[in-house]
């Protein structure tokens, strides 16, 4: 099969989909791998450590596109690069459609098969979607910690503390991968964190894992709404596989919050953001300010620090992309777990949380394939 890497356009976006190992394990395979000149620059991969892995590097996207059967990026395709797809052609990476009916009614229009590295799930676990939470928790903190300086429009509060002073409050609204990581960050730098969730055993486990300055709370929106008040940091880091994420604090609950610069970190905001209030931001232009609250909202968080984003994404895809590359569209037919991963086939939706969240017809993989 031929697989093809683009470089990726998305504003500041400077992670790739492949690494020197995964295209010498998919060339030693038998397979063809062509690579956009410059695909790994920004994650300082250069185009002679592709080749000599195997790789062919080419000069744009279009000749990527234009022989690939299967495309390995990072994020979704732009509309620019819409027009570069054809039908039959399989698509892995990030999509998160459910955050957009615009891009989901392009790739049914399109006739590619779109596999999402977000919903890929073994045994109840998003093996493809754990490492980026757990870059995106980690950056959380960090992130929420410098724009909370007064420089930046924050509170002027130093997340830890110092002696006599007490530290900042981090309020984290999921205990999954993305909470589990900025709950752990956030309390290693010493500030007094809460995390909330619905699941109890979660909690529970949280509860066993964390320091002592980590604190748990069953999630409802009357417990949130307590918190609201003397957070200085909320991240929000809910999640449902391949559905909107649910919108957890609403315009009116910003009121509850203090108007000097708390810092609100949207994680969510690939699936729609938890915030009522959150827009999609770019690293370029981080943040913007409602009510008082300084809100960040951007939507590729890891490609702030590509080469550790990228080693860490591959390391997951790359056995998947192997198998859809052995065994082709036929694989998704036999083996349950790419199935999972299927969102959009032959111009269906065929992952029913999409399909929902924009009143469109589902049908299953199967039927769509056989």
């Amino acid at each position: 099969m031929i697989i093809g890497v683009p470089k990726e356009i998305k504003e500041q976006e400077n992670r790739v989909g492949a690494v020197p190992a995964m295209v010498h394990d998919l060339v030693t395979a038998g397979h063809r791998v062509l690579v956009q000149a410059g695909a790994g620059s920004g994650a300082g991969i250069l185009d002679d450590q592709f080749a000599q892995a195997g790789a062919e590097i080419v000069a744009d996207a279009a000749a990527v596109y234009g022989a690939a059967e299967l495309v390995v990026k990072v994020k979704e395709p732009l509309p620019q690069e819409y027009p570069l797809l054809r039908p039959g052609q399989m698509l892995f990476t990030y999509f998160h459609f459910a955050a957009s009916r615009g891009l989901t009614e392009a790739m049914c229009a399109s006739g590619v098969h779109c596999f999402a590295y977000e919903t890929l799930t073994v045994a109840g676990h998003l093996p493809l979607l754990t490492p980026m939470s757990e870059v995106a928790g980690r950056m959380s903190v960090q992130i929420g910690a410098f724009f909370l300086e007064a420089h930046k429009g924050g509170r002027g509060i130093l997340l830890g503390g110092v002696p006599g002073v007490e530290p900042a409050r981090v309020l984290v609204l999921g205990g999954g991968h993305v909470g589990a990581n900025a709950a752990r960050i956030a309390a290693g730098l010493g500030a007094d964190v809460l995390v909330m969730d619905v699941d109890l055993q979660r909690l529970r486990w949280l509860s066993d894992i964390m320091p002592a300055n980590v604190r748990t709370l069953a999630s409802s929106p009357y417990a949130l709404r307590e918190q609201l008040p003397s957070a200085d940091l909320v991240i929000g880091a809910v999640l449902v596989s391949g559905a909107r994420a649910p919108m957890l604090i609403r315009r009116e609950d910003l009121k509850l919050m203090r108007d000097d610069g708390p810092v609100i970190v949207d994680v969510a905001i690939d699936q729609g953001g938890c915030v009522e209030t959150s827009r999609p931001t770019t690293h370029a232009e981080p943040t913007f300010v409602v009510d008082g609250v300084v809100h960040y909202c951007v939507a590729n968080m890891p490609g702030a620090v590509p080469r550790t984003a990228t080693f860490a994404l591959t390391n997951a895809t790359g056995p998947y992309v192997r198998l859809l590359a052995d065994l082709g569209m036929a694989a998704a037919a036999a083996h349950p777990v790419l199935r999972t991963a299927a969102n959009v086939l032959a111009g269906q939706v065929t992952h029913a949380a999409v399909a929902e969240a924009f009143g469109l017809e589902f049908r299953a993989p199967g039927d769509v394939i056989l």
